[in-house]
């Protein structure tokens, strides 16, 4: 259905304050796939920048809507609220580092090649700044704002450890590993070998930004510490 000749769809990319004219000089219309997926890129961008800067439990959807100069019914419409949006960016921003990499559980290597190639990839994530400012803001808003917790978890650690869980299930990989371990410990395990203290350290400025060959030492010795203590 359309409406003053813009469509349903480009009118929720449009703002509030000006229900009747194109947003960015668009033309009337209904806008291409690259366009709104460039859109929704901005969109998450900004919130996420906001979200950074003042703090999730500060940052209001009316904000958000402002400097991104869209409609706040579009943030609900297209990410249901500011939950999907941090969901979202940290989805988004995951893929960076494990999107080109081949799924867990169709990826043929022998097991220390995957998990190498994994967990450099995880400890690159984690070492970026935006990472670290977002484990902050967790840790400081997680009692007062659950919402904001529950949403970190269910898009970064619950998802990591369902992948690495089911890469642990494998039927060529199970036989490999201990057995008087429960399998629901072997995420966890491979994550806290990888991580070391990096958790506790996230809540002091960092000295440094660890170099490649730093993250590249770590993961190496995180791993060997991993498959000496749980294989066969």
């Amino acid at each position: 259905m359309k409406k003053d000749n813009i469509s349903t769809e480009e009118e929720l990319d449009c703002p509030d304050a000006a229900p009747h004219e194109p947003c960015f000089g668009k033309s009337a219309g209904r806008p291409r796939a690259a366009d709104k997926e460039a859109r929704e890129q901005a969109l998450v961008h900004t919130a996420a920048q906001l979200f950074m800067e003042k703090g999730y439990s500060k940052v209001s959807l009316e904000m958000i809507a402002r400097e991104a100069h869209v409609a706040v019914r579009t943030i609900y419409v297209k990410f249901g609220g500011k939950a999907g949006l941090l969901s979202a960016a940290i989805t988004r921003g995951r893929a960076r580092f494990f999107s080109d990499m081949t799924s867990l559980e169709t990826d043929m290597r022998p097991m220390e090649a995957i998990l190498g190639d994994y967990a450099l990839r995880f400890l690159e994530l984690v070492s970026q700044p935006a990472f670290v400012n977002l484990h902050r803001m967790v840790v400081a808003e997680a009692r007062t704002t659950p919402e904001l917790a529950e949403t970190f978890y269910d898009a970064g650690p619950r998802k990591s450890r369902e992948q690495l869980g089911k890469f642990f299930a494998r039927d060529d990989i199970k036989p490999r590993l201990r057995t008087d371990l429960p399998h629901e410990f072997l995420p966890v395990h491979f994550v806290n070998c990888l991580m070391g203290d990096t958790m506790s350290r996230m809540l002091f400025p960092p000295d440094h930004q660890p170099s490649h060959a730093e993250i590249r030492r770590q993961a190496a010795q995180g791993l060997d510490l991993f498959l000496r203590s749980v294989v066969l």
